[in-house]
C-alpha cells in the first residue's frame, strides 16, 4: 500500500479499491477535472447515484413487511414466528450499519455496495426458495439486513467527504432514498401480487437487486476531492484541540460524545418507534380500520421525505446539533398531541405533524459526527450511531407493544416514548452547551 494515495487491496476481490485514490474515477487514465471538487459537479452526480441506490437497496426492510401476511399463511405459523424474521431483518440492518461502516473508512464504499447488491440478490433468491420459516428469517437477517445496511449508513458516510457548504442537504438528500423506498417497493410489490405469488416477487427484486445496484456502484469509484482548507494547505481544525478533528470543538473526548450519541439515537428512536409501529393498531382500537391506519403511516413517511430535505437546508445553516434538538423538540411536541386529539381527522393532522417533526433527526447524526469527530472514522462512527438508533426503533416498538399489554391502552406507551424524548433533547442540550465554535488559522 502506498502511503501517498491510501489506497487498500480488497482482501475479497482481490483487486485495488480506487474509492480512496485521489484522482481516479471511473476511469484510471483520465486525471482528476476541476469538477472533482467538493460540492462540485461530481459531488453531486454522485449524490443522485446514492439515492437511487438507497431506494433500491431499501427494498430489504420494506418487503418483509408486505409479504408477511402471506409467508405466515404458507408456513403455517403464528403472527410472532412471521414477525421473527422482520426483527433477524432489522438487527442485521443494525449491525451492518456499524460493520460496514468500518471496512468504508478502510477500503472505500465501491466493494461493499457491490457485496451489497450480491447480498441482497442471494438473500431475497434465498428467501423466495426457503421452505420454512426459519431459512426465510436467517435469509432475511443475514443476507438481506446486512445488504440493506450498505446503501444507508455507509453510503450517506462516504457521500459526507464530498461536501462541505452543502452537507446537511447533501447527506438528507441521500438519507432519503430508504423513506422513497418505503414509497416504491409496496406499491411494485401489491402490484405484483395481484398476479404471482410472493416468492417469484422476491426472485423478481432479487433480480433488480444486482441487474440495477452492480452498475450504479461502479459510478462510486473516484476519491473524495480533498478539503478546500486541504486544498489551501491550511489545516482541517487547527486550534479545535486535543479531543476534536472537525469543524468543531466539543469540550468532550471522542468517546465520550460518541457514547452520548448513541444514547441519543437510541431515546429519539424508542419515542420515534410507537406512532410509525403501532399507528395501525392504535387506529384498529378506535374503530377506525386498518386502512386508515395504512394512510396515516403513508403521511408519516411522505412527510418524512420532506422534513429531511428541510432539515438538511437548516443544518447547512445552523450545524447538525441545533437543526437535530429542532427536531427532538418537534417529535416530543407531536407525541403529546396523540394524547389529547384521537378523532380521525385530528389523527391524519397530528400524523403529518409527527411526519414532519421527525425525519431530519437521524440524518442530523451523520452531520454531527462530521462536524466534531475525525472524518477518516466517519464509517464506523455514523454506523455506530445509527445502529443505535436502529436498535432504538425495534426496542421502542417492542416496549409500546408491552405497555399496551399491561395497562390496555397506548397512552401509558405515548408517554413512555415522550420520557425517552426528553432524554434526547437534554443530551442534545448538554452537547450544544459544551460545544464552541474551533477557530482555523488563516
Amino acid at each position: 500500500m502506498s502511503a501517498a494515495t491510501g489506497a487498500h487491496p480488497s482482501p475479497l476481490l482481490g483487486f485495488e479499491d480506487h474509492s480512496r485514490r485521489p484522482g481516479l474515477s471511473l476511469s484510471a487514465s483520465l486525471p482528476t477535472t476541476a469538477t472533482d471538487t467538493v460540492d462540485g459537479a461530481a459531488s453531486w452526480f454522485r449524490l443522485a447515484i446514492c439515492i437511487l441506490l438507497g431506494t433500491v437497496g431499501g427494498a430489504g426492510i420494506w418487503a418483509v413487511v408486505v409479504v408477511l401476511p402471506a409467508v405466515q399463511a404458507e408456513f403455517g405459523v403464528d403472527r410472532g414466528e412471521a414477525s421473527f424474521s422482520y426483527m433477524l431483518t432489522m438487527l442485521g440492518f443494525a449491525a451492518g450499519n456499524y460493520l460496514v461502516g468500518r471496512w468504508v473508512d478502510r477500503y472505500g464504499v465501491v466493494v461493499p455496495v457491490l457485496l451489497s447488491a450480491l447480498s441482497l440478490g442471494a438473500g431475497f433468491a434465498l428467501a423466495g426458495l426457503s421452505t420454512g420459516i426459519i431459512t426465510f428469517s436467517l435469509a432475511q437477517g443475514l443476507l438481506i439486513g446486512v445488504g440493506t445496511a450498505a446503501t444507508f449508513g455507509p453510503l450517506i458516510s462516504d457521500l459526507s467527504h464530498w461536501f462541505e457548504k452543502r452537507r446537511g442537504i447533501a447527506v438528507a438528500s441521500a438519507a432519503c432514498g430508504n423513506y422513497l423506498a418505503g414509497v416504491l417497493w409496496p406499491s411494485f410489490i401489491q402490484w405484483t401480487l395481484g398476479f404471482t405469488d410472493w416468492r417469484s416477487t422476491y426472485l423478481m427484486i432479487a433480480v433488480l437487486c444486482v441487474v440495477i445496484m452492480v452498475p450504479l456502484s461502479l459510478f462510486l469509484r473516484a476519491a473524495p476531492p480533498p478539503p478546500s482548507n486541504e486544498a489551501s494547505g491550511k489545516p482541517e481544525s487547527a486550534d479545535a484541540g486535543p479531543h476534536s478533528s472537525g469543524l468543531r470543538s466539543s469540550g468532550l473526548s471522542p468517546l465520550t460524545l460518541q457514547i452520548l450519541l448513541v444514547l441519543a439515537g437510541l431515546g429519539c428512536c424508542v419515542a420515534m418507534s410507537m406512532p410509525q409501529v403501532h399507528i395501525v393498531a392504535y387506529c384498529v382500537d378506535l374503530g377506525y380500520g386498518v386502512a386508515r391506519g395504512a394512510d396515516m403511516l403513508a403521511i408519516m413517511v411522505g412527510a418524512g421525505v420532506v422534513s429531511r430535505l428541510a432539515s438538511g437546508f437548516l443544518a447547512d445553516a445552523i450545524g447538525g446539533v441545533r437543526t437535530l434538538l429542532v427536531g427532538s423538540v418537534l417529535q416530543c411536541a407531536a407525541l403529546f398531541l396523540y394524547l389529547p386529539f384521537d378523532g380521525l381527522v385530528s389523527l391524519y393532522l397530528v400524523s403529518l405533524v409527527f411526519g414532519l417533526s421527525q425525519g431530519g433527526i437521524v440524518p442530523s447524526y451523520a452531520i454531527v459526527v462530521r462536524e466534531y469527530l475525525p472524518a477518516k472514522e466517519a464509517g464506523q462512527r455514523v454506523g455506530l450511531v445509527i445502529m443505535a438508533s436502529i436498535l432504538g426503533m425495534a426496542l421502542g416498538g417492542w416496549m409500546s407493544g408491552w405497555i399496551y399489554d399491561l395497562t390496555g391502552s397506548y397512552d401509558a406507551a405515548f408517554l413512555n416514548g415522550i420520557a425517552w424524548n426528553f432524554m434526547n433533547i437534554g443530551l442534545m442540550v448538554f452537547i450544544l452547551i459544551k460545544s464552541r465554535p474551533a477557530h482555523v488559522h488563516v
